[in-house]
């Protein structure tokens, strides 16, 4: 039998860079649900949709093709036979995503897909909805935030890090916060699977702690589960 991790929490708390590392260390699969979504949103802008009009994402989804490859815990995203893991990095997809996000047509065909690949492998996922509604079941439900001042700063960082903002860009600080308030809003009120906490699920803030200082927190609750209650540990 398949286990699981789900890691849920707000954009810019470090839920995939975690991810990556529990699943290292536990020998798991890391599923980075929010790629998919952000295929989506990339597949929109390139076929000139806007991300906020359900009913031609809704035909667009008929057509969509997005497949995930696995290399040494590696986790590819293909959308329509090419490799785009790099290029659903941009401030623009990602507010695209947090757009697509909102509706069930999108959702249930990522679900679909993602729920597939749980039940066939022991896997640590990530994403807004996991513990609430992907994998309600899984053995072990994190919660992970952190101040939305230090997730726009990692955001910042991480973007220039990676040369996504290039010299001469209007993006700034300010802009990368702005845009993780608007995904928080949008991603916390949509009425179909919303991000929220389920009461099930270990809260951590990350704001002051070292991504190594998380992970083992996470690995200590993953192995110690069935012994802890949840409103000990908070």
């Amino acid at each position: 039998m398949s286990r699981s991790i789900a890691i849920d929490g707000p954009a810019g708390a470090g839920k995939s860079t975690i991810a990556k590392k529990v699943s290292e260390k536990l020998g798991f699969i890391y599923i980075d649900t929010g790629a998919m979504y952000r295929a989506v949103a990339l597949k929109a802008i390139r076929s000139n949709i806007d991300t906020k009009d359900q009913n031609e994402l809704a035909h667009m989804m008929d057509s969509l093709n997005i497949s995930i490859l696995h290399e040494d815990n590696l986790q590819k995203i293909f959308l329509d036979g090419q490799d785009v893991s790099e290029a659903i990095r941009t401030p623009e997809v990602s507010v695209g995503a947090s757009n697509v996000a909102v509706f069930p047509e999108v959702r249930l065909k990522m679900v679909e897909l993602q729920r597939k690949i749980a039940s066939e492998n022991d896997v640590v996922m990530d994403g807004r909805d996991i513990g609430s509604y992907v994998l309600p079941n899984a053995d072990l439900k994190i919660f992970l935030t952190a101040s939305v001042d230090e997730r726009a700063r990692r955001r910042y960082e991480e973007q220039i890090a990676k040369g996504q903002i290039a010299k001469g860009q209007s993006v700034t600080l300010e802009s990368v916060k702005e845009d993780m308030v608007y995904r928080d809003k949008n991603d916390s009120s949509r009425a179909f699977a919303p991000l929220t906490k389920v009461a099930d699920a270990i809260e951590i803030d990350s704001t002051n702690l070292s991504i190594d200082e998380v992970v083992d927190r996470i690995i200590y609750f993953y192995n110690n589960y069935a012994n802890i209650k949840v409103d000990e540990i908070e």
